[in-house]
C-alpha cells in the first residue's frame, strides 16, 4: 500500500503495477489533518492568520529536519521582506554542514530567532510572523488565508498542500526531495523552483521574485488553478466510490480470505 493517488504520480504507478509483483496499491494522500495544536506558538499563529486576508500568506516551512546555513537563513529573511508579501515562517536555528541537522542532537540551543537580520523582526512586524521551530502545519496549509507555501517537498508536506489546494514554491534540501520537487515543478506545475547561485545560495532577489510571482503573478493564478484541480482529484480519489478507497477494500478482502 502506497501513500499517494493516480493523478500525483500516474507515470510511477502504471510502471509498478505493470511489473504485477508485489501488487501495487495507491491508498493515499492519506494525511493527519483534525489534531488540535494546543502549543502557545500554534495558537498565536493561527489567531495571527485569522486577521489575515484570504490567500494571502505564504507559509514557509522546511520540515521537521531541515535546515538552512546562516548565509541561505539571511538570504531568505530579506527576500521575504524585499517581495513585501505576507510570510508565517518556522524558522529553526541554521546550521552550516548539514541540510538536516534537525534530526540530530547537533543544533546549537540558541533561540533560532537570534541568526535572523538585524532589525529584520520590527521591519516586518506588519507584513509577516516569525515562529520559532515549530507550528501547526496541516491547520495552518488548510487555513484560508494561506495562499502558498515554501517547502522542502518532503512527502507529507507534498500531500498536505495537496489536499488543500495550495501551490508552492519547491526548495529540496535532501534525501528523495529534489526527486518529489521535479514531480511538482516540471511534471505536474504545481510550483516554482528558485535558481542556486554560483556560490550554493538562492539569493535575495530570486526569493523576492519568486514570491511575488506565487502570490500576486498570472504565473501563480496558473499554477492556483492546477493545484485546485489537483485538490478535488485528491478528494474524489478518496470518495466512497474512489479508486483509493477501493484500494483500501481489495486489501482488506484478500486479507479477511
Amino acid at each position: 500500500m502506497v501513500n499517494t493517488f493516480k493523478d500525483l504520480e500516474e507515470g510511477a504507478i502504471q510502471a509498478l503495477q505493470d511489473l504485477g509483483s508485489p501488487p501495487i496499491y495507491p491508498v493515499g494522500p492519506l494525511v493527519q489533518m483534525d489534531h488540535l495544536s494546543t502549543a502557545a506558538d500554534g495558537l498565536d499563529c493561527l489567531r495571527w492568520l485569522d486577521d489575515q486576508p484570504r490567500g494571502s500568506v505564504l507559509f514557509v516551512s522546511f520540515g521537521s529536519g531541515g535546515t538552512l546555513s546562516s548565509n541561505q537563513i539571511t538570504e531568505l529573511a530579506l527576500g521575504l521582506e524585499m517581495s513585501e508579501q505576507r510570510f508565517l515562517w518556522v524558522v529553526r536555528s541554521p546550521d552550516d554542514e548539514i541540510a538536516n541537522a534537525s534530526f540530530f542532537s547537533i543544533q546549537t540551543k540558541k533561540d533560532p530567532v537570534d541568526f535572523l537580520p538585524q532589525g529584520f523582526i520590527e521591519r516586518t512586524k506588519g507584513q509577516g510572523l516569525v515562529v520559532p521551530n515549530w507550528a501547526p502545519q496541516a491547520q495552518i496549509l488548510s487555513h484560508g488565508s494561506t495562499g502558498g507555501f515554501m517547502t522542502h517537498c518532503g512527502w507529507n508536506s507534498i500531500l498536505e498542500t495537496v489536499v488543500n489546494g495550495v501551490p508552492v514554491i519547491a526548495w529540496p534540501l535532501y534525501a528523495e526531495q529534489k526527486m518529489n520537487s521535479a514531480m511538482l515543478t516540471e511534471g505536474l506545475k504545481v510550483a516554482l523552483r528558485p535558481q542556486v547561485s554560483e556560490k550554493g545560495l538562492v539569493g535575495r532577489v530570486e526569493i523576492a521574485t519568486l514570491v511575488k510571482h506565487l502570490m500576486e503573478g498570472e504565473e501563480g493564478k496558473r499554477l492556483r488553478t492546477r493545484m485546485r484541480d489537483l485538490k478535488d482529484a485528491a478528494s474524489k480519489v478518496l470518495s466512497d466510490e474512489g479508486s483509493s478507497t477501493k484500494a483500501i477494500a481489495q486489501v482488506a478482502s484478500k486479507w479477511s480470505s
